[in-house]
């Protein structure tokens, strides 16, 4: 008589609802999204306190190259989150300057 050796399908062990037990799958997934969840919330907290850095310091008068370089940021990023807290009044200069020039 032939001998009857049952097999289980794949993914028909545990894809029929928890029974009262987590997979370890399921376990390994859950511990890796809480540790992105905290990664995530200490990501978003250290980059408010660097941005604050950056306006602080920008108006202090430390130019966007150097505090690129001292982070690891590229420069036109740094000047985007701390503009120069006097480049409008430059501006208004350099226009009265021009058109005094166009007036001559």
């Amino acid at each position: 008589m032939r001998e009857h050796h049952s097999r289980t399908r794949s993914g028909t062990l545990f894809a029929h609802g928890n029974m009262g037990f987590m997979t370890t799958a399921e376990e390994e997934i859950r511990a890796a999204a809480r540790k992105r969840e905290r990664s995530k919330a200490a990501f978003e907290r250290d980059d408010a306190a660097l941005r604050e850095l950056f306006v602080k310091w920008r108006a202090a008068g430390e130019g966007p190259s150097d505090m690129a370089r001292w982070s690891s940021m590229t420069r036109e990023w740094v000047a985007k989150i701390a503009p120069d807290p006097n480049a409008a009044a430059r501006q208004g200069a350099i226009k009265r300057r021009l058109k005094s020039l166009d007036s001559d």
